[in-house]
């Protein structure tokens, strides 16, 4: 019994502590309905897959979200059309490498600045890597779930329908893709997007008032707070009956030497699935028995791959490319921080 309530006690501290980031990552990918432009966006991105990808991963610096809220970021990248380099870099790169992240972790750390710097260049150098690897997928919608890639089908159905049109019946103030789970119809009503009842009819001529775009924002708020939220409870679950049911000894008695060691901190990173803003407290107890190398292992792999944030990704992507990223992002981290131990 009292495992149970150790149990409630960690999934509800990971719930109180993961929701209001989620909901910050929701409010910023609805946002994108009022500021992002598409089009213009897309036009001025490198075409380059290496630059596309640096990019992607720096815009952690202005989307300021932790692995709860990337998703619905890099979900609303997909979906306005940006290259699968810069949403896949920015997804992986931007719970590590914010403001906010790299504050904490310099607090944590504030005897050893070296692993605020360690963990910036490791996670940036693995994010680009991964995201120049699936450049090479121009059409992201082989590796996106069947709903998402139905979406994606639509807006980009409707956007060549807009580019076909004569330029003078465009109007620079209107626009189709008004968020990740609406669009935009005939008559100005709001449809979603997996529905049956989609057209480009007459989409060119639709104005759209502010109270059309607060309404839609409002609903995809609650649409993705509603998928998103569904399953970060599960992950929290999963996630806290792993570390109450499973002996922390046995994770622990792995540390011995650095190779072990770098893999048990990944395993403890993957499994507690603790916040980037405040992992680096977390992982600072164990800094008297494990090497700066598994420190650094568990503040870079930690905050791409973790069991709450895959719970999360399988709302975007399929599960094999979910094990794609989680193979190539642990690889990346292993060798990166078994060099460095070794080296330093």
């Amino acid at each position: 019994m009292t495992q149970i309530y150790s149990a409630f006690t960690l999934f509800t501290s990971l719930l109180v502590e993961a929701m209001p980031f989620l909901l910050i990552g929701v409010l910023l990918s609805s946002s994108l309905i009022f500021f992002m432009d598409e089009n213009t966006l897309i036009t001025k991105l490198p075409k380059n897959p290496f630059f596309g990808a640096i990019i992607g991963s720096i815009f952690g610096f202005f989307f300021p979200v932790c692995e709860c809220g990337n998703v619905p970021v890099a979900r609303q990248f997909l979906l306005k059309g940006l290259p699968t380099s810069v949403a896949i870099s920015f997804l992986l790169a931007a719970p590590a490498v914010n403001p906010i992240v790299l504050w904490s972790t310099y607090v944590a750390f504030r005897g050893q600045p070296h692993i605020v710097w360690l963990r910036i260049t490791f996670s940036l150098i693995i994010a680009i890597t991964i995201g120049c690897i699936f450049s090479f997928q121009s059409d992201p919608r082989p590796l996106l779930k069947p709903i998402l890639a139905k979406r994606l089908t639509v807006l980009m159905n409707i956007n060549e329908a807009e580019k076909s049109c004569p330029k003078q019946t465009k109007v620079k103030e209107y626009s189709l893709l008004q968020s990740g789970s609406f669009i935009l119809g005939e008559e100005g009503k709001t449809i979603k997007m997996d529905e049956n009842l989609l057209t480009t009819k007459n989409t060119n001529n639709i104005k759209i008032s502010g109270w059309q775009k607060w309404d839609l924002f409002i609903n995809n708020v609650q649409i993705e707070l509603r998928e998103l939220g569904g399953i970060l409870i599960l992950g929290s679950a999963i996630a806290a009956s792993i570390q109450v049911f499973v002996p922390r000894e046995i994770i622990l008695n792995l540390g011995q030497d650095t190779i072990t060691s770098i893999v048990a901190m990944m395993i403890l990173a993957a499994v507690v699935s603790i916040c980037s803003t405040v992992d680096s407290f977390f992982v600072l107890s164990f800094a008297s028995t494990f090497t700066t190398g598994s420190l650094v292992a568990f503040l870079v792999f930690g905050p791409m791959i973790d069991i709450k944030g895959i719970g999360l990704m399988l709302s975007i992507f399929k599960p094999k490319m979910i094990i794609y990223l989680t193979a190539i992002a642990a690889q990346l981290t292993f060798i990166f921080t078994l060099s460095y131990s070794y080296l330093f």
